[in-house]
């Protein structure tokens, strides 16, 4: 019975969260047909994953993959053992050929923009790993393709499917945690090219064009991502961010380290962003009027609450969809779950917008204030 109630209460914690974690017995109960899924590029390291989850499920049908590079297509052909009329040259022929329902997107992040306005004419829904976008005007762009075509634009970050995400927005929201008022985020490794990364995904993410930036832009994200979600999609009224280049001659194109800071009107946000941690590093820090919150590894949060000792909480499971991306892309498609929460692309416009303006900040040595109602709102 405990685990009932515990199961019942953590799916009414993200429900009341906006988070898009909501137990539907109908969603689990439903007899559907697989989701017709795409796989639209193979030079983003995730794309191992999401490959090796999607392979041998009930629930997804593996229907094509687009990879120009055909000595990339062959390793993976080769890696999962695939049929090679899977893969294809162009995104083009892919969807008219194979009509999948959705793509999962693991192309550089410049290309972001095309792919969606390409899906958008086709009605086919689009997750792309994080983040969004390289600039604010793509960001805008894929918005307005997303509205026109009438599809979903979700962005898959690995921290949401961790438990205590879900954990934090209830926490700092329970009484006796007090109002939120300063936000540390921790994120990053010691360097893409220090950890293995392979050389089509490195060539991408260590150009300021087809990633955007570095460091600020590959991890700097997971921060603006979750302080967004834990601050209810508010706006910050200012961004201020320092870029520094430790390592040069490993990456002389783009930043390796960043510091963003982020004001509202009651609180200031910090997202430490770097690619110079002597170890991994996702974890995050809120502090309340009267509360603190510490996130431990994926599953466990260090609380404190007034004049309590710290205690360790270790969070309930997420029911289903919310436990996994792709079946919350299959409830999101199928109309089952509104999107909602750090996969949505109103959270995801306020990250771009909090990057581009961090980008920017970094650049000039000033401050950069946010207007008060977001640009392009009214479009």
């Amino acid at each position: 019975m405990k685990k009932m109630i515990n199961a019942v209460a953590t799916s009414l914690a993200w429900l009341a969260g906006g988070a898009v974690f909501i137990f539907s017995s109908g969603w689990i109960n439903a007899q559907t047909p697989p989701l017709r899924l795409g796989i639209v590029g193979l030079v983003h390291g995730h794309v191992s994953g999401m490959l090796g989850n999607a392979l041998g499920r009930k629930d997804i049908d593996l229907v094509g993959i687009v990879e120009p590079d055909t000595a990339l297509s062959s390793e993976y052909q080769k890696r999962f053992q695939l049929s090679g009329k899977l893969f294809f040259k162009n995104l083009e022929s892919m969807l008219d050929a194979q009509k999948p329902e959705a793509v999962a997107v693991f192309s550089t992040t410049f290309d972001h923009r095309a792919i969606v306005e390409v899906c958008s004419g086709r009605g086919v829904h689009v997750m792309m790993e994080k983040p969004l976008a390289v600039s604010l005007e793509d960001a805008q762009a894929m918005r307005r393709a997303a509205r026109k075509g009438k599809i979903q634009v979700l962005v898959n970050y690995e921290t949401t499917w961790y438990r205590s995400t879900g954990d934090l927005y209830r926490i700092v929201r329970r009484d006796g945690f007090g109002e939120i008022r300063r936000l540390v985020a921790h994120h990053g490794h010691r360097g893409p090219k220090e950890i293995g990364c392979g050389p089509e995904f490195l060539r991408w993410l260590t150009d300021p064009v087809l990633d955007g930036g570095g460091a600020l832009m590959d991890f700097g994200c997971y921060g603006a991502n979750l302080f967004t979600f834990l601050m209810g999609n508010q706006r910050p009224i200012a961004v201020s961010a320092v870029t520094l280049q430790l390592k040069p001659l490993i990456y002389p194109k783009v930043d390796d380290d960043a510091t963003i800071v982020l004001t509202y009107p009651h609180a200031v946000g910090i997202i430490q962003a770097s690619w110079n941690w002597p170890f991994d590093r996702k974890d995050l820090e809120i502090y309340g009027a009267t509360g603190s919150a510490r996130t431990i590894g994926r599953d466990v949060i260090r609380l404190r609450v007034g004049e309590d000792a710290e205690k360790d909480v270790t969070s309930d499971p997420v029911p289903p969809p919310g436990d996994d991306p792709l079946r919350y892309l299959i409830a999101v498609v199928r109309k089952q779950q509104a999107p909602s929460g750090t996969s949505s692309l109103e959270n995801n416009m306020i990250v771009t917008e909090i990057l581009d303006a961090a980008r920017r900040s970094a650049s000039s040595g000033q401050a950069i204030h946010l207007p008060p109602v977001a640009e392009d709102d009214t479009r």
